[in-house]
């Protein structure tokens, strides 16, 4: 059985080290999902001596079972929905629509909040490293990496501490590359393999994206 992280910088070391050859290279970019990604990707982006910033995605809950992901939004305008999961539950379209206009508004407020007038970082011919602190179904995260590749990266590197182990294998077919420090078997939940998952406030992203050089 795969020992649980004690909280989320603790993950992003390990994972750090996984990802350790990409340390010192002046092409490679970190990129976190907040909020719960942050703390992880600070630790990555200190480890390899790379800049790092936020990207903002939402997951679109289905209605009255708000941790089952329908889909998600990112920065950019992309919505990523799970057609197959819309179907099998008869959800319908105004109450998707309802659904994604609630979630743009927040990530809009994310949006201003932790990077005020700041524009997206030139990703051209870089290398991004996506960083979360999980993937379970990896809807949000699919919606992340969907709306980079209209940013031209030359590379999209999904990396987390520990993923459901067929999430994890479905992102060889999406990103470039997918590292996932650990793919527990069985999986169950993000929050199971770390002794402290406590939830990042927004606070906690200013002190934490405050220690690491912006792109």
């Amino acid at each position: 059985m795969a020992a649980r992280f004690h909280n989320r910088a603790d993950a992003g070391r390990r994972l750090a080290g996984v990802l350790r050859g990409y340390a010192g290279r002046g092409d490679v970019i970190v990129l976190v999902l907040p909020r719960g990604g942050v703390p992880v990707g600070v630790e990555v982006a200190q480890a390899l001596g790379a800049p790092l910033d936020v990207f903002m995605v939402r997951k679109l809950g289905v209605p009255g079972q708000e941790e089952l992901a329908l889909g998600a939004i990112a920065s950019g305008g992309v919505r990523v929905l799970n057609q197959d999961l819309i179907q099998q539950l008869g959800i319908r379209p105004a109450q998707i629509e309802r659904v994604t206009r609630r979630e743009r508004l927040e990530l809009e407020r994310r949006e201003r909040r932790y990077r005020g007038d700041r524009p997206l970082p030139d990703l051209t011919g870089k290398t991004v490293i996506l960083v979360d602190d999980g993937l379970a179904t990896g809807s949000t995260m699919l919606a992340a990496v969907e709306a980079l590749r209209s940013k031209g990266p030359r590379r999209i590197v999904v990396a987390v501490p520990v993923a459901a182990p067929e999430t994890c294998e479905a992102f060889r077919h999406v990103a470039d590359e997918i590292v996932c420090a650990v793919t527990p078997e069985p999986f169950h939940a993000v929050g199971l393999w770390y002794e402290n998952f406590s939830e990042t406030t927004d606070d906690e992203v200013h002190e934490l994206l405050a220690q690491v050089p912006a792109v």
